[in-house]
């Protein structure tokens, strides 16, 4: 049951009918959620070594022939063709996620700049003039950092020299 099935139960409506393309890709997203997990563990890596390490090995009993060489190829192909659109999928919707979590933070903040909200949607000129205005700010921090940790130092030094001179 998708999060949107779930909303609509709780608001006590029935949800619109869902088409072929939509199941298909709740089929896909599970799958490639799913496949994502398992693939990224440490046993696949450790098969994988051993299926190549199995192919290295059984080389010289087919006389390293071009079909030897051509099912690794292939295999190896396959694999890498069906991973990008895993991966891919996989990257789109944790990028997705950490922007709506990112922009939830940008609104519950009072002082936050608003409109930093659809910050992926300006042009790639606009966004190194944003990145110079963060680089100005940042690096005005970092002077008034410095600026405050000479004060704590001289206001440090100052009750010590208090403290010293009241006993």
């Amino acid at each position: 049951m998708s999060m949107m099935d779930k909303n609509w139960r709780i608001a006590g409506e029935t949800p619109p009918p869902r088409n072929l393309f939509c199941r298909v890709q709740d089929a896909f997203r599970v799958f490639a959620r799913g496949a994502s997990a398992v693939l990224g563990t440490a046993w696949v890596f450790v098969g994988a070594i051993t299926i190549i390490a199995v192919w290295a090995a059984t080389g010289h009993f087919y006389d390293y022939s071009d079909t030897w060489q051509l099912l690794i190829n292939t295999g190896t192909t396959i694999v890498t063709f069906l991973m990008v659109f895993l991966i891919q999928n996989t990257q789109n919707r944790d990028s997705k996620a950490v922007h709506l979590k990112l922009d939830e933070l940008i609104r519950a903040i009072d002082s936050a700049r608003n409109h930093l909200v659809n910050v992926d949607r300006l042009s790639d000129e606009e966004l190194k003039t944003l990145e110079k205005q963060f680089k100005r700010i940042s690096k005005k921090a970092d002077e008034t950092l410095g600026r405050v940790e000479d004060v704590v130092d001289e206001v440090e030094e100052a009750a010590e020299a208090a403290g010293a001179a009241s006993r």
